[in-house]
């Protein structure tokens, strides 16, 4: 399995540990596997029997070639253990009230979808680079709109040979997500806020990573960038595997028939969860639709319907944070497989993206779109609306991403008739955006003047859920990361951490 840049100016191909090493391609693209595997429907049968682990390791297989199984073995153990995920399922898939399931991807130790990412990845890397005869230390850098940071933050620290530093909005998170990065211990980590949002942050990263410049002078100090948001493949493979896993766990209990299609529906800003998904899909998995659901930061939901993606809007701070970008960096991969692989044409579209904010794709393209995929959004009334239905209904507490998939979900199926069973993306566990989730459960008057740690509390007395470890007395941990910089400081940033050695 080789892997190519979605822009076609680098025209190397590169093996699965390059890959994952380099993080994005040198021509600014994205890096695609030159073919997608396929699983057949026997492969898929035999998978039934095993458990997230041993799935994990039949997926990744067909992705990292050049690893041995031995190797990808030890990485998912070691990534998905006990100590680690608090569900011996690693990825459960529950069915609370009868009608939708819930693929719980919150069970690690940041209490969001990225640990199952997060925390494979630096295994993964240190491979790579042992693999690639990689000398200099690698540097990920990361923008945050949230989870991500602290899940990769988890991951790495004090992993030997890479350095960490991660970028977050100063105003884009919620408190217990910006103490959570905060107060992150390890030798080797940095946390940074960027005066601005997540676009800005994550613009001025891909800005560092195409400074070729700077990137020479890292170098000869002896460090190599990369990365570790969804832009870097080996954050993006495991992705796909809980896709698999949920499918074939209901298969397994005997809620789908063999070969039967099902509907995901996915929360998603950065595009690429619901990617992976797409992924799953080609590879075989037996999915009708993948449901695309976002905040009133809709972006998404425009390009999808209509085809062209404009991101001269107004940008808008929710109570779904991590949903809320306007610049969806998976959307590329995305478009490069459904264009026929049209280098030309993908450049063409990101250099409109950079030069005007918009970009409109071809008829046949934004067909092949529309097959696939269904989108719409939710305000943060319905949101709130949706937690307390959810909760009330049958005592099923979600966060307030998941409680956007559902509604987005329920305007599906008026829109469609289509009654397809469906999983719910459910990506991050209530607690850790307690303040919205208690006010919808709880009501106004019993949020009002408390701070996101009395509401921790409260919310576990009166849903009778217990507070995840990972977040339990965040507020009395010491503060160990307090710089703030501007957008145009971000590469001086990088510069003086690394220069006074994290």
């Amino acid at each position: 399995m080789l892997y190519e840049s979605t822009r076609g100016q680098y025209q190397r191909k590169v093996s699965s540990a390059e890959a994952i090493k380099m993080g994005i391609a040198p021509d600014g693209g994205l890096i695609v596997p030159g073919k997608i595997p396929f699983i057949t429907g026997e492969q898929l049968q035999e998978m039934t029997a095993l458990d997230y682990r041993g799935k994990a390791v039949r997926i990744l297989k067909a992705f990292l070639s050049d690893y041995t199984e031995k190797e990808i073995r030890e990485c998912v153990e070691q990534a998905y253990s006990s100590e680690k995920f608090d569900s011996s399922e690693v990825a459960p898939v529950r069915k609370p009230d009868g009608s939708l399931y819930f693929l719980e991807l919150w069970h690690g130790p940041t209490c969001a979808f990225k640990d199952i990412a997060l925390q494979i990845l630096p295994h993964l890397l240190t491979k790579a680079a042992a693999k690639t005869g990689e000398e200099a230390s690698i540097v990920i850098l990361v923008a945050t709109s949230g989870d991500t940071g602290k899940a990769a933050l988890e991951g790495f620290k004090d992993v030997p040979g890479t350095k960490i530093i991660v970028f977050y909005p100063v105003r884009g998170v919620s408190e217990v997500q910006k103490f959570q990065m905060v107060t992150q211990e390890g030798a080797n980590v940095a946390v940074v806020a960027v005066r601005g949002n997540f676009d800005d942050a994550q613009t001025g990263v891909k800005d560092i990573f195409g400074d070729a410049e700077f990137n020479r002078l890292l170098q000869k100090e002896h460090y190599r960038l990369s990365s570790a948001n969804s832009i870097n493949w080996g954050r993006l493979a495991p992705q796909v595997v809980y896709y698999f896993s949920a499918y074939l766990d209901l298969a397994a209990k005997g809620a789908l028939s063999p070969g039967e299609k099902i509907n995901f529906v996915v929360p998603t800003g950065n595009f690429g969860n619901i990617l992976a998904a797409f992924y799953a899909r080609e590879m075989g998995l037996p999915v009708n639709r993948l449901i695309c659901a976002a905040n009133v930061n809709n972006v998404l939901t425009g390009f999808i319907r209509t085809g062209v993606y404009d991101r001269v809007r107004k940008f808008h701070r929710t109570i779904s944070p991590s949903m809320d970008i306007l610049i969806s960096s998976n959307l590329e991969r995305l478009l490069y497989h459904l264009s026929g692989r049209d280098h030309a044409r993908i450049r063409e579209w990101m250099a409109a993206l950079n030069r005007s904010g918009v970009y409109r794709v071809d008829a046949g393209t934004r067909a092949r779109i529309g097959e696939i995929f269904w989108s719409g959004y939710a305000d943060d009334n319905e949101t709130l609306t949706t937690i307390n239905s959810l909760y009330r209904r049958g005592g099923y507490v979600v966060d307030t991403h998941t409680a956007v998939g559902v509604r987005v979900y329920e305007k599906y199926a008026v829109a469609t008739g289509d009654s397809t069973k469906t999983v719910i993306v459910s990506t991050a566990s209530p607690f850790k955006f307690n303040e919205s989730v208690a006010r919808a459960v709880l009501g106004e008057d019993a949020v009002r003047g408390k701070d996101e740690f009395r509401l921790l509390e409260e919310l576990a007395a009166a849903t009778g859920l217990e507070i995840p470890a990972g977040l339990k007395n965040l507020d009395k941990k010491p503060a160990r990361h307090r710089k703030t910089v501007d957008r145009n400081q971000m590469t001086a940033a990088v510069e003086d951490i690394l220069l006074r050695s994290i």
